[in-house]
């Protein structure tokens, strides 16, 4: 199931639009961003808002949680496979295991950062994973 935000229309570049939204209530439930109720969100304007138009944001949900998993699990799982993977390689390598595991689990967390930081980029370009306005509701405020 989708979610939808209302919002307004504060720019429009080109086919993306600049929309003020009110925070839904997961984010209020949250608390982890500081800052008013309202955040700015980019979202492409399949509608042909403009500017001062109230409208609805359809935000994908399938997209939100493939972004929670990547940010929260992967980094956690990529550490604990590291540990894993260090614990195995330590009988080969000679070095105590507690260090390889350390090692392991620290070198396998960077390259999760590094894969969330990727996937951060391919997530901004990609126009599947992007808000998408669906309605204008009011012409203007």
């Amino acid at each position: 199931m989708d979610k939808q935000q209302e919002g307004i229309v504060l720019e429009v570049i080109g086919k993306m639009a600049k929309v003020k939204a009110s925070r839904h209530s997961d984010c209020e439930n949250c608390g982890s961003c500081p800052g008013n109720t309202a955040l700015i969100v980019e979202a492409l304007n399949s509608v042909d808002a403009k500017p001062g138009q109230r409208v609805a944001i359809e935000i994908r949900e399938v997209n939100m949680l493939k972004a929670a998993f990547v940010v929260y699990m992967v980094p956690l799982l990529a550490a604990f496979a590291g540990a894993l993977a260090g614990n195995y390689a330590a009988p080969y390598l000679g070095i105590d295991s507690l260090v390889t595991s350390i090692a392991g689990g620290f070198g396998f967390f960077a390259l999760a950062v590094w894969y969330v930081k990727h996937f951060d980029h391919m997530a901004r370009t990609d126009e599947r994973m992007r808000p998408v306005l669906v309605a204008i509701l009011s012409k203007n405020i």
